[in-house]
């Protein structure tokens, strides 16, 4: 990478510790894999002499039954919690107290494992440019025998930009936070939407909206094994939806008077109606043509739309509802809060 280390070595003067923090439910294979390759990265990292001189892995249990105890208990070096409040906004926050003192806290989710340049990118990036968070990049690699369909829509790509490049939001997936930063800016993971998804947005969000400012890191990069039974034609389908809903219900939580909250909502359900026609519009283009590109974006839009839609009148979507928790997957929100 081509970046100046001097001023970011000045802002960060002084010994910096740093914590890596897993966030984990009922995973347990995938946290066995994953967790030696962390610790890898964390002794890379000592090693580098970029000042970080004090590293911790920490594993952020979101089962109340403690089911990754046994697998954390092959690692001495590993500190492991219980958050029993359901939802991965609980147990970020968790990790946000958790991880006081340190200078950096870098999450890493439970079902994807390090590539082998991937926590030294981060900080060296974070000394450069000194923001309040640095985004690197999530690969996803689908399992052999996915539906083309599945592979059309294009439903797991993710993005990629230069590093230095400056976002209004990110993913917490593989992301650095300066704890200092976040502190001031006075910025936690809204729990009402822990069962929702987009708490991560949210909280990036309104870390740029007061203020900081987030830096995305190209050479950074964890790599995420998509299970077989969400590569499926459902399952993607169900993600737009989800995100288009999310999407919406981040929009309404920035606006600050009924006015704009009216404005939003009126926006939404025209734009999500719209969406979803030009959707299915482009989905029979699709079928006539015989382009399975167009017919799954379509298809993709249509959701999508939908999902707008239906969050301009309140309904939040439940995408990650616990199987012990009520079988209903939507709840409608007032004006109030995130309503």
């Amino acid at each position: 990478m081509n970046l100046d280390h001097s001023d970011g070595r000045q802002a960060a003067s002084g010994e910096l510790s740093l914590v890596v923090g897993i966030l984990t439910f009922r995973r347990p294979e995938d946290l066995a894999a994953s967790l030696p390759k962390v610790l890898e990265q964390t002794t890379r990292l000592l090693d580098a002499r970029l000042g970080v001189t004090r590293t911790e892995v920490l594993v952020v249990d979101n089962d109340p039954a403690a089911s990754a105890a046994d697998v954390v208990g092959g690692f001495a070096t590993v500190r492991y919690v219980v958050e029993s409040t359901p939802g991965i906004a609980a147990a970020r926050n968790r990790a946000l107290d958790e991880a006081q003192p340190a200078e950096l806290l870098v999450f890493i989710d439970d079902d994807e494992e390090p590539g082998d340049d991937w926590l030294i990118p981060l900080v060296e990036t974070w000394l450069a440019t000194t923001p309040a968070a640095v985004m690197g990049r999530v690969q996803s690699h689908l399992p052999d025998g996915t539906d083309p369909w599945v592979v059309a829509g294009g439903f797991f790509t993710r993005r990629q930009l230069p590093t230095g490049t400056e976002i209004d939001e990110a993913a917490a997936g593989n992301l650095l936070l300066d704890l200092g930063q976040v502190q001031r800016l006075g910025v936690r993971f809204a729990t009402e939407l822990g069962l929702g998804g987009g708490e991560d947005t949210l909280f990036s969000k309104q870390v740029t909206h007061r203020g900081g400012r987030i830096v995305w890191c190209n050479e950074s990069v964890t790599h995420d094994f998509v299970d077989r039974d969400r590569a499926t034609r459902r399952w993607a389908m169900q993600r737009a939806w989800s995100h288009g809903n999310t999407r919406i219900t981040i929009e309404r939580a920035f606006a600050a008077t009924t006015a704009e909250r009216a404005r939003v909502r009126l926006a939404a359900a025209f734009g999500g109606l719209a969406r979803a026609v030009l959707g299915a519009m482009r989905a029979v283009f699709g079928i006539v043509t015989g382009s399975l590109h167009h017919r799954v974006r379509g298809a993709r839009a249509v959701s999508r739309g939908g999902g707008m839609f239906v969050g301009a009148f309140g309904v939040v979507f439940q995408e990650y509802v616990r199987p012990e928790a009520e079988p209903a997957r939507t709840t409608h929100q007032g004006d109030g809060g995130l309503g």
